[in-house]
């Protein structure tokens, strides 16, 4: 007998382990998928916090900036100065507050204060959140008062920069200004309109060939003109400059020159001073001058004067290291020259101030940097004129002066005199300029140089604007030089 078997299908069982290996995908992608949430919702947490970090830090250099708004020479955030101090200073944590009044996080600084010579003050900042304290972000700025050595040339006066006169780097006048040379940078001046007089070449006859106004006595011009081919970087009117502002306490300079730098009282004539390639320079007694010149006087209209400006005999004084702070202080009239190693101001003025009595610096001779790297800077303020003889270089070798040259008084110049003599080979000043009366290197009549350089050349020293010689005039407030985020 044959059996037969049928075997029969249980599907129930097959849709059991389906439905629990799709339950399985399903929770594992639910788990996979929550994790993911949870990583994200860190990962935005942590961005966050670090964008929060960063917006702590730069509340940090914020503050300081304006603590240095409210205390210019406090590098200590309050605390105090500590002369054993090792920089930079700090660290200073301050608790970070939301508007609202709630704390999120802290900042900590470390300041680093100028060297000598420098407004520039380096501000580290590093921020976090009270959630994420390990989360950081570090950034550090650069802090600067810009010194009066932000332009090429500033002068109280009306100027004049002839065809055979180059200008590098911003020029500034409270006057008005022809410029018939070459500029690379701005020219402004304070005026939208001034008279120009003979002394800048205008008469009733050209006045209207030169492009300006001629109102029957006058000849009317812009603030700017002239024939110079960069016209489009002329600004006027533009801000006034207060010289006012830049009268220096004459005194306390004095004072930091007797306490931790070199002061040198009347000798006899004058001083000479000698600058070294070795950082040291040399003083003389100034003992005799020379006979005196026929040249133009102060008041430059027309009249003539005799003027001794040329040593005739001299004797060894002592000699000298750059002191720490920079700082040389003679109250006498100064003739300078040599080769500056360092960072150094020289001031010649008499105390109490009596404008009888005003001193003068005489740059006789060449006056150079050891390097113009921007390691190297002088700073020559004197309480009346600084002078460019007639006996300095003129037709064998061109005239070098490097330094930042103020005329706190007077003027910044090269005299007209009574037997002229042209000098061919120029003048070369890398630095910069600043006279409150007027300046010139050069006299000319019908556009021919009749007297003095031919030829000069003004270069902008950049390095000077926020790195002035020691105790050199700033002006304004601090302005941030560099930003960045080191972490």
């Amino acid at each position: 007998m044959l059996f037969k078997f049928k075997i029969k299908s249980n599907t129930s069982g097959v849709i059991l382990i389906a439905a629990l290996a799709t339950i399985s995908i399903f929770l594992t992608l639910a788990g996979g998928l929550a994790q993911l949430a949870v990583y994200e919702k860190k990962l935005y947490l942590r961005q966050t916090s670090e964008v929060q970090a960063l917006h702590i830090a730069e509340a940090g250099v914020n503050y300081y900036r304006w603590h240095l708004a409210h205390d210019s020479s406090d590098f200590f955030d309050g605390t105090g100065s500590d002369p054993d101090a090792v920089a930079p200073n700090g660290p200073y944590d301050h608790v970070y507050q939301s508007s609202g009044g709630e704390v999120q996080g802290t900042f900590r600084l470390e300041i680093t204060e100028p060297v000598v010579g420098s407004t520039i003050t380096t501000i580290k900042s590093t921020g976090w959140t009270d959630r994420f304290p390990n989360i950081k972000k570090v950034v550090e700025v650069q802090y600067g008062i810009p010194s009066l050595a932000q332009y090429s040339f500033l002068t109280n006066a009306d100027a004049w920069f002839g065809d055979t006169e180059g200008l590098q780097g911003p020029m500034h006048s409270n006057g008005g200004v022809r410029m018939d040379g070459a500029n690379d940078s701005v020219v402004s001046s304070a005026r939208s309109t001034y008279i120009c007089t003979s002394s800048h070449g205008c008469n009733s006859s050209n006045c209207s060939t030169l492009g300006c106004t001629w109102s029957g006595s006058e000849c009317e011009c812009s603030g700017v003109w002239g024939a110079g081919i960069n016209s489009d970087l002329w600004d006027y009117p533009s801000l006034t400059v207060d010289f006012d502002s830049i009268t220096m306490d004459m005194a306390q300079i004095k004072t930091d020159a007797q306490s931790d730098g070199v002061y040198i009282g009347s000798l006899t004539k004058g001083v000479q001073i000698i600058f070294q390639a070795d950082g040291t320079f040399d003083v003389y007694r100034v003992n005799k001058l020379k006979s005196s010149v026929r040249q133009y006087k102060d008041t430059w209209d027309g009249s003539f004067e005799n003027v001794s400006e040329e040593i005739d005999t001299k004797s060894f004084y002592n000699s000298y290291a750059i002191p720490t702070n920079g700082l040389i202080f003679v109250e006498d009239d100064v003739w300078v020259e040599g080769v500056v190693n360092g960072r150094v101001t020289l001031v010649s003025a008499e105390l109490p101030d009596n404008p009888s009595k005003r001193t003068t610096i005489h740059v006789n001779n060449n006056l150079t940097y050891l390097a113009r790297d921007g390691s190297h800077i002088l700073g020559l303020i004197a309480q009346k004129h600084i002078k460019v003889p007639r006996h300095a270089p003129c037709d064998l070798a061109s005239l070098t002066i490097d330094g930042i040259l103020l005329a706190q008084n007077g003027r910044v110049f090269r005299n007209y005199y009574q037997t002229s003599l042209v000098c061919d080979e120029g003048l070369e000043v890398y630095g910069g300029i600043i006279t409150n009366q007027t300046w010139t290197w050069s006299w000319s009549s019908s556009g021919i140089t009749v007297d003095g350089y031919d030829t000069t050349t003004s270069i902008f020293d950049a390095d000077a604007t926020y790195s002035a010689p020691p105790f050199f005039p700033t002006t304004g407030e601090y302005a941030i030089i560099t930003w960045e985020e080191l972490q």
